[in-house]
């Protein structure tokens, strides 16, 4: 047998070995003092150590097993099989192994540090910090349990702790590349964006190769709305990791933010592709398809990832979207009550649906949905501005307008801010000059010009800022002193008020809209001069406009095409088209028929308003050119979508806004046909045939 001491020297050389990470030859020699004397209790531990490290976890336990049973009073096996549970995933193996490393040594201050991991493990996080804390009593410059010590206070939610614990592990640590990426992590919690990237971009500059890092520096350029430096950040991430998928995703919600869909969308079909069960890609991906009004394609993609996640809300929420934007709104209603279900306080679904309630014509109950959203979030500008609309489609114009003052805390509104008073009706205006400004599409700015003569009566100096096509109409119109374009240089004025306040500041209920038809008058001498180019009138003269501003939101709804209105055209009258412009689409279907084109010739609404004046009749889809030939007081048909805007109303064929419109609506089938069939029969009927 050899001497002990020489059995010391050679342990000492394998522990050498081991510390300089030669993990074969430390080994051999651990076998050689053991051959020597099989209880060593230090060989067997570092044994069992240096097969943990090589992943050979049962040989792991076997060994250091058998340390403990040589010398049950020895810590440092203890602690030793602590670490081999955890990574076995048998954490409170774990914790008990190292309570009794501590029990024997209660200064060891790896095992308190362990033992804080074990306990975050099994989310035990207040007794994981108490042993971190254990730790740094100990070691007070224990960067690392600060750092662990961060990761148990963010579990718990308290991130401002959290942070000031990173910050000591870095402070104590500078170069601790993990402790500012979870610094980071934390900051971000706690929407201190600049300070979060601050401290990725420390991290990336001590591992410049660190992935995640770059990943989560995109997201934070994101919230900063900073998206083209997401992307290149997001661009760093994938050169790292290419089979990165929620970098790609993340890229796509970057590109979606700057409008570019098409390589939004090939960044989310990316990510799919490396991760078919990403429920979330296909969510965004459904998203941006929607966005491209592919919103057929969008619902079969939100249903596979539904398919993936069943309880996944924002997906059905999703798919609500796209079913509404489908018109297939029983569907819509369907599927945004699921997301509810799985998520009763989401406010966004609840808002959705009161919009979908409302395009049903249930506006009552869209209103109770909508007070569901308002509940959760109490200053959700769009859902107190749908709630005004529902009001007002309703008929409940005394809510409504009050309402609807909530649309300039939403996004489709921008509100102008002048250093004099917002006139809402309180203060008396004799005397004074007023600025009314016209804030929405022509067709508004025509409905509410009414309100300058209301104005003007009261004393006041009415000036009138309108969009450049309007003013010629404008020029004309009783109570307006001063008529400027909009966005020119301002006269001096006293107050102001928007065109769409104006209900509001007079209190404006159904029985008492103002509607003095006609309040516009065409040009005398414009009409004149058409007059003359038309010649005789042989026939009744009618006037048609089918189509709107392709870019309005609803226009899919509220348009037809010229083809399916000629078919219902009786051929005894002459047709003439108010439109300026015309679709593509529709061109071929104009140059094949009679009907009078003047195009360019009518370069604002003065021309057109000498041409409606000119006919019969007029029959409009719901667009500026109804509102048009409704103040000028002409017999105006308007053909309306099944869930119209508001202003119409419901299931009434009059208008309370303009005296000489008939209102033909669609029915539930929300087909054009049978409304065009019954036009056709009034139009026959009212030329005397």
């Amino acid at each position: 047998m050899q001497p002990s001491h020489e059995v010391a020297v050679l342990f000492r050389c394998g522990v050498a070995l081991h510390q300089q990470g030669q993990l074969v030859q430390a080994r051999a020699i651990y076998e050689q003092v053991l051959a020597v004397q099989p209880k060593h209790v230090d060989a067997l531990n570092l044994l069992g150590v240096i097969f943990f490290q090589v992943g050979q976890h049962s040989l792991a336990v076997e060994f250091i097993g058998n340390a403990i049973e040589v010398d049950p009073n020895n810590a440092a096996p203890y602690s030793n099989l602590g670490l081999v549970f955890q990574e076995l995933k048998r954490p409170n193996e774990a914790l008990h192994s190292y309570d009794r490393a501590i029990a024997i040594k209660a200064d060891y201050v790896e095992a308190h540090y362990n033992r804080g991991n074990a306990l975050r493990e099994l989310k035990r996080f207040d007794e994981a910090i108490a042993s971190y804390d254990q730790a740094i009593a100990i070691r007070p410059n224990y960067a690392e349990a600060y750092h662990k010590r961060g990761n148990a206070l963010q579990e718990l939610e308290r991130f401002n702790e959290a942070i000031a614990s990173y910050g000591r592990a870095i402070a104590l640590k500078p170069n601790y590349v993990e402790a500012y990426f979870d610094h980071a992590v934390a900051l971000k919690q706690t929407e201190r964006f600049e300070e979060a990237l601050f401290s990725y971009d420390k991290a990336i500059e001590i591992k410049p190769d660190y992935a995640d890092a770059y990943r989560n520096r995109g997201n934070i350029l994101r919230q900063l709305r900073r998206f083209n430096e997401a992307v290149a950040s997001y661009d760093k991430c994938t050169a790292i990791e290419p089979d990165d998928a929620d970098a790609y995703i993340n890229r796509g919600n970057a590109l979606q933010q700057l409008s570019r869909l098409d390589e939004a969308i090939e960044n989310y079909k990316k990510a799919i592709a490396l991760k078919p069960v990403y429920a979330e890609a296909y969510n965004n991906l459904g998203n941006a398809l929607q966005e491209l009004k592919q919103a057929r394609e969008a619902t079969l993609i939100l249903d596979q990832a539904i398919a993936i996640k069943p309880d996944y809300a924002d997906a059905y929420y999703n798919r609500g979207k796209a079913l509404q934007q489908l018109s297939q709104l029983d569907e819509a209603v369907v599927s945004y009550k699921k997301a509810i279900a799985i998520k009763p306080d989401y406010a966004e679904a609840y808002n959705n649906l009161g919009n979908a309630l409302q395009e049903l014509k249930r506006p009552r109950e869209a209103i109770v949905i909508l007070d569901k959203a308002i509940a959760i979030r109490p200053d959700y500008a769009d859902a107190y501005f749908n709630k005004s609309l529902a009001l007002l489609q309703d008929g409940d114009f005394e809510q409504g307008w009050q309402l609807y003052e909530w649309r300039w805390r939403t996004d489709g509104y921008e509100k102008r801010d002048f250093p004099q008073t917002l006139w809402l009706g309180q203060e008396s205006l004799a005397g004074k000059t007023i600025l009314l400004h016209a804030e929405q599409g022509l067709g508004d700015s025509i409905q509410l010009s009414r309100y300058a003569k209301l104005v003007s009566a009261l004393g006041a100096r009415v000036i009138l800022e309108a969009p450049k096509p309007l003013l010629g109409l404008f020029e004309r119109l009783e109570g307006v002193s001063e008529l400027i374009e909009t966005n020119s240089h301002l006269p001096a004025f006293d107050y102001h008020c928007p065109l769409f306040s104006l209900p509001l500041a007079f209190k404006t209920r159904l029985n008492s809209i103002p509607s003095p038809t006609p309040y516009l008058r065409s040009n005398g001498e414009r009409k004149m001069a058409l007059n003359e180019r038309l010649g005789k009138k042989l026939k009744p003269r009618i006037g048609i406009v089918w189509s709107g501003n392709p870019s309005h939101k609803n226009d899919h709804n509220r348009s037809v095409t010229l083809a399916e209105m000629i078919k219902h055209l009786p051929p005894h009258c002459e047709y003439f088209n108010l439109q300026k412009d015309v679709r593509d689409t529709d061109k071929a279907s104009l140059e094949q028929t009679q009907i009078a084109h003047f195009g360019d010739e009518l370069r604002d609404f003065t021309g057109t308003a000498a041409l409606c004046d000119l006919m019969d009749i007029v029959v409009s889809v719901d667009t500026s050119l109804a509102h048009l030939a409704g103040a000028l007081g002409k017999t105006t048909w308007i053909l309306l979508s099944y869930a119209p805007d508001w202003r119409w109303l419901l299931d009434r064929e009059e208008s309370p806004w303009y005296n000489s419109v008939r209102l033909y609506r669609q029915f539930e089938d929300r087909s054009w046909e049978p409304v065009l069939r019954r036009v056709a029969i009034d139009l026959t009927r009212s030329t005397g045939l």
